[in-house]
């Protein structure tokens, strides 16, 4: 029997388990980084996603802002109509209380006077805000003269206590006269030409009206056209009757001072 022991080839062949052990790491190395991968896609989608909705916030904010505006914008444009409304509304209601007074005086001037008027001794027109009464200067005055007639003084009286009512209106009295020249010598001492006579009938007119009348003497003006405001032609005696005359227009006092202002008659042609 042999001494030495016998001979295994098993023993000569290499060992499987480094091999296995490389391999499972290999594995979880890549599991790993694909793992890692992912969650560095997940991260940066996560990323852009709030990227996202934070421009989306900020757009929806910045329309929330201008939204605002426009709200805020339409509101005062809404509190401006209504105040432009409520303005409309009282200078409508001012106008009807105004055309009411006007009506009014227009009635009470028909009312006193209505027997000139139906004579054509005075002529009454209305046109917009304003009032004008003509007199024919013979149921006022005596033939080329100046101081009122008894008739002047009683007519001017009713005039008068309609006047003196009105609180809101400029009174211009005007005298005007034909193209006639003054030709009696003891006349033309006191009057050298129609404007003369214009200014004092109307200077007359007006004394009458404050002082025996009552009507303040603030709101009374006097003035004389002569004969250059005709209001027809001096051809025949009765265009020339209608020529002599007194006009007293109520004015409203703006239009009345704008019109002093600019140099020019408010009397109507």
């Amino acid at each position: 029997m042999s001494s030495e022991s016998e001979f295994d080839p098993s023993t000569l062949r290499p060992s499987r388990a480094p091999w296995l052990l490389l391999l499972l790491a290999l594995v979880a190395a890549g599991a790993l980084g694909y793992a890692a991968w992912k969650a560095l896609q997940q991260t940066e989608a996560a990323e852009r996603a709030r990227d996202e909705a934070g421009a989306r916030l900020a757009k929806a904010q910045a329309g929330q802002a201008g939204l605002e505006a426009q709200l805020t914008g339409l509101q005062r444009e809404k509190n401006e109509l209504a105040a432009s409304a409520e303005q409309l509304k009282a200078n409508l209601q001012q106008t009807e209380a105004e055309l009411s007074r006007l009506k009014a005086t227009y009635d009470s001037l028909e009312d006193k006077l209505k027997a000139e008027i139906g004579r054509g001794d005075i002529r009454l027109s209305q046109a917009g805000d304003r009032i004008q009464v003509d007199l024919v200067d013979k149921i006022l005055f005596d033939s080329g003269q100046a101081a009122l007639s008894e008739r002047g003084q009683e007519v001017l009286g009713r005039l008068a206590s309609v006047l003196k009512t009105i609180d809101d209106k400029q009174i211009q009295v005007s005298g005007h006269t034909d193209d006639s020249p003054i030709t009696s010598e003891e006349l033309r001492k006191q009057f050298p030409s129609n404007w003369e006579l214009s200014v004092a009938r109307a200077v007359n007119v007006v004394r009458q009206l404050a002082e025996v009348g009552g009507v303040p003497p603030q709101r009374l003006l006097a003035a004389g056209y002569g004969q250059f405001h005709p209001l027809t032609g001096n051809a025949t005696a009765k265009g020339r009757a209608q020529n002599r005359r007194i006009e007293i227009l109520l004015t409203p006092e703006l239009a009345a001072k704008k019109a002093a202002l600019s140099g020019k008659p408010t009397s109507k042609k």
